[in-house]
């Protein structure tokens, strides 16, 4: 196989590859990305068999042909290569040979018989703007549990209905939950699937790449999720098992709301956060007339309050929340206002982006015992 290609083309291919890549593998082939030249482009392929990236770029292919390089050490390698042409050409050996200018290097690669095969997308079912889907994803990926003993909670519920995709997280402690409605070309009927977090951190980083009007075309299999961003494919193993009744968290009554500033509202918590405990992250919010109090304290290392004015006029409620659970929800939105919808200190509180679409946008976080 032989080919010439742009270095600021595979540099940029070869970037996202480094999320699939298996660093520290028991199957040495993993940690290299396939390479395959035909017609007039190069594809290069890598997964880590729950995960797979596939892209393209153009290149000048003198002989087709396939083989398979380290990508960590072929990336570092070729991202400090001069911004010029790259040769590269793999030999019956495997070496593959790469030259740059004055720079010629060769480095071992391996067969691409012992590559696992990746499977073939099957018809689309629906067509998602990548700029909406990555929108959801940060809306949700902070409460994804960390817990692998907890592996349905691993990932988030993907749920496509006709005119309407829905995303929701949770971790057992809240619960973080996302629509977008409007017109979905492909959808024939309810969809849903379990999406692993390590998937939805590849969608954010094409979508970083990408035209936030650029379509996903998404579908799936009875094992994989397919995500096809122009000439780049990602998929995915589903998670397998139940994901928990979601609807039936969701307050059903919260007949006291307050509104606040959202920078004013999240800066208060990080600072009285300094004074809660490492664990728990434990702090008060006391809603009374006319303002919001925010309250911590660690006996032996001292205390902090702050004071929020706001219209509220109803019965004094004191909730116990972590404050790492609430700054969260206040990064991923981007609203002047958020609403605090609470009921007693007892019961779930919720917040939601203020404006037109706040219906959109639910996150429920548990109370705390202080």
């Amino acid at each position: 196989m032989e080919f010439t290609v742009s270095r600021a083309d595979l540099v940029r291919e070869l970037n996202l590859s480094q999320g699939v890549v298996e660093k520290k593998t028991t199957i040495p082939i993993l940690s290299n990305v396939l390479v395959e030249a035909d017609g007039d482009r190069i594809h290069l392929t890598a997964t880590d068999l729950e995960l797979g990236i596939r892209s393209s770029c153009a290149a000048r292919v003198k002989k087709a042909g396939a083989g398979t390089i380290p990508a960590r050490r072929l990336l570092d390698y070729v991202r400090l290569l001069p911004d010029s042409d790259v040769q590269v050409k793999i030999a019956d050996n495997h070496w593959a040979n790469l030259i740059c200018g004055r720079s010629k290097t060769r480095i071992a690669g391996m067969s691409r018989d012992s590559f696992p095969e990746l499977p073939e997308m099957p018809e689309v079912l629906a067509e998602i703007p990548i700029g909406v889907m990555a929108g959801m994803i940060s809306k949700t990926i902070f409460a994804i549990s960390t817990e692998e003993s907890r592996f349905t909670l691993n990932g988030a519920l993907l749920i496509l209905r006709k005119g309407q995709v829905v995303m929701v997280a949770t971790d057992g402690h809240r619960l973080s939950m996302v629509e977008s409605v409007g017109d979905l070309p492909g959808v024939q009927a309810a969809y849903r699937a379990l999406l692993p977090r390590k998937a939805m951190l590849e969608l954010q980083k094409l979508a970083s790449d990408a035209d936030p009007a650029a379509t996903v075309h998404f579908s799936g299999d009875e094992n994989h999720l397919f995500f096809k961003l122009g000439e780049r494919l990602l998929l995915s193993r589903k998670l397998t098992g139940n994901f928990p009744d979601f609807e039936r968290v969701l307050p059903k009554e919260q007949p006291h709301s307050v509104t606040l500033q959202r920078e004013e509202f999240r800066a208060a918590i990080e600072r009285v956060a300094q004074f809660s405990d490492e664990r728990s992250r434990a702090i008060r919010v006391r809603v009374g007339d006319g303002e919001v109090k925010v309250h911590s304290s660690v006996s032996e290392t001292g205390e902090s309050e702050e004071s929020i004015p706001t219209e509220y006029k109803g019965p004094a409620v004191e909730i116990g929340f972590n404050a790492q659970y609430l700054t969260d929800f206040l990064r991923a939105v981007n609203n002047d206002q958020v609403s605090f919808l609470f009921k007693d200190p007892h019961s779930a509180g919720e917040l939601r982006p203020g404006g037109d679409k706040a219906e959109n946008y639910r996150y429920v976080i548990m109370p705390m015992r202080i």
